[in-house]
């Protein structure tokens, strides 16, 4: 598996784990990288995720929800809820990323981790968001 592919499936575990259990992120992640030893990359760019999903959470899941017809964001499979959380911060935060894999590592995750729907409910969500929503950050010189 590449590095940044394991770098999202850790960042998915970690954002369930904080989302199921309510707690702070710093101890989540810490306890998450008390047991998993990673080269620093995957680690580097997995906490980049963790925190600037859960930074940008409450937009985030305004956006989700305004997206989502007839579905309440707590009425969500945990896995969907934190996969479209983090799938939409990289395609509006993360530059490096092409939006094209930012939809595909998605569209996997729900594949391996949620149910037979996941990945077309994760995949329409996700896609009308990259339709309508620019990203926010300015490109640098």
């Amino acid at each position: 598996m590449r590095k940044r592919s394991k770098s999202r499936e850790y960042a998915l575990q970690m954002l369930y784990q904080v989302d199921v259990s309510r707690a702070e992120s710093g101890p989540a992640l810490q306890d998450f990288w008390a047991y998993h030893t990673v080269p620093e990359e995957v680690k580097t760019f997995a906490e980049q995720l963790v925190q600037g999903t859960l930074s940008h959470r409450q937009e985030i899941d305004q956006l989700i929800t305004s997206h989502a017809s007839n579905w309440d964001l707590n009425r969500m499979a945990v896995v969907d809820r934190n996969i479209l959380r983090m799938g939409t911060y990289e395609l509006l935060y993360v530059e490096e990323v092409p939006p094209k894999v930012c939809l595909n590592e998605a569209v996997e995750l729900a594949k391996r981790f949620g149910d037979e729907e996941s990945s077309k409910f994760v995949n329409g969500i996700l896609d009308t968001i990259h339709k309508q929503h620019a990203r926010r950050v300015t490109p640098a010189p």
